[in-house]
């Protein structure tokens, strides 16, 4: 059998507000003619470059304890450092910095979402090309 990851899915208690929180911090949009609204259970956001689909659906459970499966962001056009600033500006809490762990220019950050759900933030692309290695990509 083969298949593919057809969307990822994130489990929160407000969808709509959730999805509005993660749009402008990956860039995605709505998806046509499927725009999100107040009091949508089900939410879906898309990468308008990839089309990678985010869907945020309401369950009633707490998160009680640390994801078992968790994004990792990269800039699209900003150092590692540099996002790490706008994340938290935006609301995003930081729960490990782990930056510099295998030495200057290395390392990543751990963050929560406004419902705990953890994220990591790891060096862009550029700076990976750099050639200064890490610990995590």
């Amino acid at each position: 059998m083969t298949a593919f990851i057809s969307h990822t899915t994130i489990d929160c208690h407000n969808a709509y507000e959730l999805s509005e929180w993660w749009k402008p911090v990956l860039g995605y949009v709505d998806l046509d003619g499927d725009p999100n609204l107040p009091g949508h259970d089900e939410c879906m956001i898309r990468d308008p470059e990839t089309g990678h689909r985010l869907l945020f659906i309401e369950v009633p459970d707490d998160k009680a304890v640390k994801n078992r499966l968790h994004l990792d962001l990269a800039s699209r056009d900003a150092s590692r450092d540099a996002e790490v600033e706008v994340l938290v500006a935006h609301g995003a809490t930081v729960l490990a910095d782990h930056r510099g762990i295998g030495g200057p220019g290395t390392g990543w950050v751990t963050f929560a979402d406004p419902e705990g759900n953890e994220f990591c933030l790891v060096r862009s692309e550029a700076e990976r090309a750099a050639g200064t290695p890490s610990v995590h990509p």
